[in-house]
């Protein structure tokens, strides 16, 4: 494709940022000079640069970290590069949260003004920002330094939670919690964070228990080491593995009743069983580390506490499937957990663990909506983060048109008690309830004493969990319990009793998604939390398809006018909470993914106990 673009050129920092990707332009078809002996006549390099479409997006990431925002003369230098439409590269670039394309100053913080962040105050600290710093944007005297609200940024147990991203030659990003304003001002200064993590050391509160299995190792051993790694029993699972065969190993983990952690509890052994039996070659694997779930933190946890478990397992699935290419999609507000998983990556391919297995890294750039995997997969490719239509399915047309194996953090590090343990599927099954089998970790946080992730059995009951983190702060009643997140439902205290399986949560009409479990106690502004969920739904909504793209907002706009009053006023309260449950059905009924169709899950459960929120 022969670009001609208009307009000025890129900048030699904006040049040096896209280079530094893919390398210097090797002719004038490509972003280079044109030079008239070799590009006058013959085109040439476009396959090769087209086959590179899938690098847009780390591209993108190295502007953005380079000078704090994407320009148009950048866009046009990078379409050039990889031959991608200029219009295309801008759908991309705006898609995506965490990349700007209007100047903005180098240095921003992102402040999480999310559900367990504003259970912890972050609606009084933004105000007390738009106090001392200026309204939210707003650049200051000096234009150097701004904040803006964020989603939720993976820290719930630490909040209140802020990400400050500094741009630059040596362009990072620190997360910190607990803040206030004071602290984010600080951070914000000449000097800054000069780490991944700005926070006081926050163990998990069972660290060290004997009873923990997927929790063993985090606290315990050093994270950066394979030989304290390897000294704990680190790839032994591996060995064990490739001494069974891909077919044993295959049938064990399908005994084992092991079923999908993220959310979707599809079985994970069947999957892995369908895309092995795929003639088409090669098979992929993708890790969906994009846990973008508000209140969700988990898989964070195990990634910058035990990294090289992560990798161990991937290896596992990759035999397993007969598959050499790995991507590994983390959200990119986890900084530490990027650093050590790369870390984690290089030290067991150093070693020559890894066999003919390679893992690839590819950071995210702040779009819920990949956390869905065929979404995550256009976003690998180097797209705007849509999700795919079923069928086909991923085992049979995946990544790039292929068989993809997909598995979240949590999922597969449950793989390795499976086939590392002398006792098998057998003793995994052992684990939990018939329906419910093996260890499950639960992110517990909001109004609760020991805020973290805990692991427990399939089976224990809301009320035991709790009880585990301490109870409801301050001694304060218990008002609901928000179980899987934002797309999950909000139950009362007379579900204490209920276990947490996936058939106990089923019958209850709730379920457990990514093992959110918030509390809210008496005083909490319940109006506030479902105004912010529907904000939530209404922001991260790709826009592909009209129910979820016009429902979520119309569903905003109902529950603005209920908590207004308005409604009431005008005696058409019955007649909008009814409008509300028409577009929640219409959202789950037409929508193509599961954001549209658990958009309305959350609020619906809470409107209809009015002892929970007064609409």
């Amino acid at each position: 494709m022969d670009l001609h673009v208009i307009g000025p050129l890129a900048s030699p920092a904006e040049r040096a940022a896209v280079d530094g990707i893919l390398g210097p332009p090797e002719s004038g078809w490509r972003g280079g000079a044109r030079d008239p002996r070799t590009d006058g006549h013959v085109a040439r390099g476009g396959h090769d640069a087209r086959s590179r479409r899938d690098l847009l997006i780390p591209v993108l990431h190295a502007v953005q970290s380079r000078i704090g925002w994407i320009s148009q003369p950048a866009l046009n230098y990078i379409s050039r590069r990889l031959t991608v439409p200029p219009a295309e590269a801008y759908g991309v670039a705006t898609f995506y949260a965490l990349f700007a394309t209007k100047a903005r100053p180098p240095v921003v913080a992102h402040i999480c003004d999310d559900l367990a962040c504003r259970l912890a105050g972050s609606e009084e600290l933004c105000g007390d920002l738009e106090r001392t710093m200026g309204p939210e944007g707003s650049t200051g005297p000096d234009g150097e330094r701004t904040w803006f609200r964020s989603p939720c940024l993976g820290l719930c147990e630490r909040a209140p939670a802020a990400m400050i991203t500094r741009a630059g030659v040596d362009g990072r990003t620190t997360v910190a919690a607990p803040v206030d304003a004071a602290g984010v001002a600080i951070r914000l200064g000449a000097a800054g964070p000069v780490g991944w993590t700005d926070y006081l050391d926050f163990p998990i509160p069972q660290e060290g228990h004997p009873g923990l299995r997927l929790l063993a190792r985090v606290g315990v051993t050093d994270p950066t080491s394979l030989d304290d790694y390897r000294a704990h029993g680190g790839f032994r699972a591996l060995e064990r593995a490739r001494a069974i065969g891909p077919q044993r190993l295959i049938d064990e983990v399908t005994a084992a009743n092991l079923v999908g952690r993220g959310g979707a509890a599809f079985p994970t052994g069947r999957k892995w069983a369908a895309v092995a039996a795929q003639p088409a070659q090669p098979h992929y694997l993708v890790c969906n580390a994009d846990e973008s779930e508000p209140g969700t933190f988990k898989d964070r946890v195990l990634m910058e506490g035990d990294p090289f478990a992560v990798v161990e397992a991937l290896a596992i699935e990759g035999f397993a499937v007969g598959a050499e290419k790995a991507y590994l999609y983390i959200r990119g507000e986890y900084p530490l957990a990027e650093s050590r998983i790369l870390h984690a990556i290089t030290a067991s391919r150093d070693a020559g663990l890894l066999g003919d297995l390679d893992i690839e890294l590819r950071r995210g750039a702040g779009a819920y909506i990949c956390g869905e995997e065929t979404a995550l997969f256009e976003s690998i490719e180097g797209k705007r983060g849509e999700p795919r239509n079923k069928p086909p399915f991923p085992v049979e047309v995946g990544l790039f048109g292929k068989p993809t194996a997909v598995n979240n953090i949590e999922t597969l590090v449950n793989v390795l008690q499976i086939v590392g343990d002398a006792g098998g599927a057998a003793a995994f099954k052992a684990i939990g309830t018939d329906g419910s089998t093996g260890p499950k970790l639960f992110c517990v946080s909001g109004s609760v004493v020991r805020p973290g992730v805990y692991e427990v059995e399939f089976g224990v009951t809301l009320g035991e969990l709790l009880a585990l983190a301490g109870g409801v702060a301050g001694g304060r009643a218990l008002k609901a319990v928000l179980l899987g997140g934002a797309a999950g439902v909000f139950v009362g205290p007379e579900a204490l009793d209920t276990p947490l399986t996936f058939e106990a949560t089923r019958a209850i009409g709730a379920t457990l998604g990514s093992g959110v479990v918030m509390i809210f106690d008496e005083t909490a502004d319940m109006v506030g939390a479902l105004t912010r969920i529907a904000r939530f739904f209404r922001d991260e909504s790709c826009g592909q398809c009209v129910p979820c793209r016009v429902g979520t907002v119309r569903q905003e706009e109902l529950l603005a006018r209920l908590a207004s009053g308005a409604a009431a006023a005008h005696g058409k309260r019955d007649d909008e909470l009814a409008l509300l449950r028409e577009i929640g059905q219409a959202m789950r009924d037409a929508s193509i993914c599961g954001l549209g169709q658990t958009a309305s899950s959350a609020i619906e459960s809470a409107v209809r106990r009015p002892e929970l929120v007064a609409l």
